[in-house]
């Protein structure tokens, strides 16, 4: 069997031996953010890792056996569970990080690694991930719907929208994750963008010999308010049918007050642990609006559906009424609906995984080839 690895050296070969830093907005834990990193990392794996902050031990092998350089947010107290909070002052951070001399500097962001400074002469492609999302988007979710909150954050989100803006066109190139994505590049900061899948790992990723369904039905995710895990929980609590949570962060302890005796939160699970778990569900719950969404591609790749809000990435990714069930508005009515389509849907796990197949490594590590060869040869998206 091969591995994703094996198609980076396409993404080297386009570098054409150029001195390659990395760059990713922090490093706290194993998201698909760090799954994209990890490609890179393969191509290049001595480049260098510029972070505004990283909690040892806390992504793989393959990003901390390199050199991470990181601002002074990292000394800050505190700051590896609370570093949404320093968000007002991750500019300045950003600013005055020093990425380390290179002729290609690669960013994957989705908050403020777009924004740091190039070494004089570099090149700068980014795969954007979405613009800042604190900032343009989902802002009540993460900082809430209080009148008074938001009049004190109100005028910070500006001036953060004002900065983001204006240091996207720090950026060569720009990569988007989805032609959602895209949009936004578009909208937000007036720029064209690539569009390039990031990478399922369909190595890893793959159906169990015996087809299970061992009765449950799944959620993998960070457990932060806009992914809407609180839908799935409530609706399996009143149910009583059996969900299993994989995923940590601030909304954990919400969540548990809302939880009946069928949902289990499961917490942080090592790869190999959420393979099992894709392999023996139902069928993955997929609740958020996401700008591409890699664990769906999880789910499918190992032949299971999804049930996803119809919104965002996930229009790219899932077949409706072929490898899941999209709903489309956010409330547990219409999750509970959706979940029953699906559960009486005649699926194909084979059909499924082949879909998922199409997003491959190949076609991850060709696109971004492409970028780096058009972007080298002075050519404008």
């Amino acid at each position: 069997m091969g591995s994703a690895a094996d198609f980076c050296h396409v993404i080297s070969e386009a570098a054409g031996g150029a001195r390659v830093s990395l760059g990713h907005d922090w490093l706290t834990g194993m998201r698909g953010g760090e799954r994209v990193l990890e490609m890179f990392c393969d191509a290049f794996s001595y480049a260098p890792i510029s972070s505004l902050l990283y909690v040892r031990g806390s992504v793989s092998e393959k990003i901390s056996s390199h050199a991470v350089n990181t601002s002074f947010l990292n000394s800050m107290p505190g700051i590896a569970n609370n570093y949404r909070n320093f968000l007002p002052i991750m500019p300045v951070a950003a600013e005055t990080l020093n990425v380390p001399d290179c002729d290609l500097f690669i960013s994957t962001s989705h908050c403020v690694a777009k924004s740091f400074r190039k070494p004089q002469g570099a090149k700068h492609l980014c795969v954007c991930f979405t613009p800042m999302r604190y900032a343009w988007l989902f802002y009540k979710e993460y900082f809430g719907r209080s009148p008074a909150k938001a009049a004190i954050i109100k005028p910070i989100l500006a001036a953060l929208r004002m900065w983001d803006k204006k240091t996207s066109r720090r950026v060569d190139r720009y990569v988007a994750i989805s032609n959602h994505v895209a949009r936004r590049i578009r909208e937000f900061y007036g720029r064209d963008s690539d569009v390039v899948y990031p990478a399922v790992d369909i190595f890893r990723c793959t159906p169990g010999t015996d087809g299970g369904n061992d009765g449950y039905d799944l959620i993998v995710s960070a457990l932060v308010p806009y992914k809407r895990v609180d839908l799935a929980v409530s609706l399996y609590s009143r149910t009583g049918m059996k969900l299993k949570v994989v995923g940590v962060g601030g909304g954990m302890k919400h969540l548990k007050t809302l939880a009946g005796p069928s949902v289990e939160f499961l917490g942080r699970l090592s790869d190999s642990d959420v393979l099992k778990l894709y392999r023996g569900c139902r069928m993955l719950i997929f609740p958020g609006e996401e700008d591409y969404g890699i664990v769906p591609l999880e789910a499918q790749a190992c032949g299971k559906p999804v049930v996803a809000y119809g919104r965002g990435g996930v229009l790219e990714t899932v077949v409706d009424g072929v490898t899941g069930v999209f709903f489309s508005e956010q409330t547990e009515e219409c999750l509970e609906d959706a979940v029953a389509r699906c559960a009486a849907l005649k699926t194909d796990p084979e059909a499924i995984r082949n879909h998922a197949v199409k997003f491959g490594p190949e076609r991850f590590a060709a696109g971004i080839a492409s970028s780096l060869s058009s972007m080298l040869d002075g050519v404008t998206a």
